[in-house]
């Protein structure tokens, strides 16, 4: 078969075609996101390969964790591969981007590879943050981290928006949070705010169903999370379709540029693990309803599909990223598992950007360490 995909030249394939998307529930909008996306085939081809790559390290890094090579806090991204890819897709580098804790994905798509990524998991030396912040603690530059507060990292990101507005670049500012994090008081403070100083905030709620093991129904008395900025204009967007979300963050983004103040978008999508990596995932719902979204609305899936019929790729050459893919991800394992760890000495280093050596109390007061920025 070599030869067949040889032989088959790129003139052959559609360089680019147009499909229709999901129209957008709307709030407080006169009008929403195109109903039309225009999907070039490299763009096809590198959201695929970014969602493929994304979905494999994370089913790498449960199978590490099942070896107890990664421990600790670990939540998981695969299955909601699409908000981020979109996401990235509908803003620029330069913009900004905080999320929560389940932020191996965004880490990604914020220009971390997958080595930094796995390592700082196994937490060694090489790691993203040099293997002091694990799973829930990885930076980029324009990109503030995993948080591990539920809620918290809502109004820094308002802070960030702040920050642009103040600087005029013209940046914004995206800022995730999840379900179960929706009912928190210091959002709803950081709605008010952001509206009063008109702060360039895309707020984004990831609706993946369950806050932990509790289902959205039994957790909000109302889960239209996209009204819930009350005062601010909303958009309810199909989280599982990667030009569904392009679509409306271009829309979103748009709207923060011209002033307008912030917006506030549900992305609808699902996990298909646990909350973590110490929830099996199954006691709250069944097997057969995580079945059923992996074959009805997988985002990879949907994407290939899309692709393949409109002969913008073919299958082998789809699945020879497959085997790229797979490459990348063993040998940045290979790495991770094999990285030193950080030495004791590093330990209070990093503590301020730009100062001279300092000392720093140990664990008892006549223990010193030493902190280098």
């Amino acid at each position: 078969t070599r030869v067949v995909v040889a032989s088959r030249t790129y003139a052959d394939f559609t360089p680019q075609a147009t499909f229709d998307i999901k129209k957008c529930d709307l709030h407080k909008l006169e009008e929403g996101p195109p109903l039309q996306a225009v999907l070039t085939r490299e763009e096809g081809l590198q959201y695929y390969r970014t969602m493929q790559v994304m979905r494999r390290m994370e089913l790498k890094a449960d199978q590490l964790y099942k070896q107890k090579i990664i421990r600790g806090f670990c939540h998981l991204y695969d299955g909601q591969e699409a908000c981020a890819v979109g996401i990235e897709s509908g803003i620029n580098r330069t913009d900004h981007l905080i999320t929560a804790y389940r932020a191996h994905g965004y880490t990604l798509t914020r220009g971390g590879t997958v080595r930094e990524i796995m390592a700082e998991l196994t937490g060694r030396r090489g790691g993203i943050a040099k293997g002091k912040g694990g799973s829930m603690h990885m930076y980029a530059k324009h990109f503030y981290g995993g948080n591990g507060i539920v809620g918290a990292q809502v109004p820094l990101g308002a802070g960030v928006a702040l920050a642009c507005k103040y600087q005029g670049k013209n940046e914004l500012c995206v800022c995730l949070y999840g379900d179960g994090a929706a009912n928190q008081g210091q959002i709803f403070e950081t709605y008010n705010m952001a509206a009063l100083w008109k702060l360039p905030c895309i707020f984004i709620c990831e609706n993946n169903k369950y806050g932990m093991g509790t289902s959205v129904e039994r957790a909000a008395a109302s889960t239209d999370y996209y009204k819930r900025g009350d005062f601010i204009p909303g958009l309810r967007v199909d989280g599982m379709d990667i030009l569904c979300v392009r679509e409306a963050t271009k829309f979103a983004a748009e709207h923060c540029r011209s002033g307008k103040g912030p917006i506030l978008m549900e992305l609808q999508t699902y996990r298909y693990h646990g909350h973590s990596m110490s929830d099996p995932g199954i006691s709250y719902r069944t097997r057969e309803e995580i079945q059923e979204v992996r074959s009805k609305s997988d985002p990879i899936s949907l994407l290939k599909d899309r692709m393949i019929s409109n002969n913008m790729a073919s299958v082998e050459e789809l699945k020879e990223i497959d085997v790229e893919v797979r490459k990348e991800i063993e040998d940045a394992a290979q790495f991770a598992t094999t990285d030193p760890e950080p030495p004791l000495e590093d330990l209070c280093n990093h503590i301020f950007s730009n100062e001279p050596p300092m000392e720093v109390r140990g664990t008892n007061p006549w223990a010193k360490l030493k902190s280098i920025s």
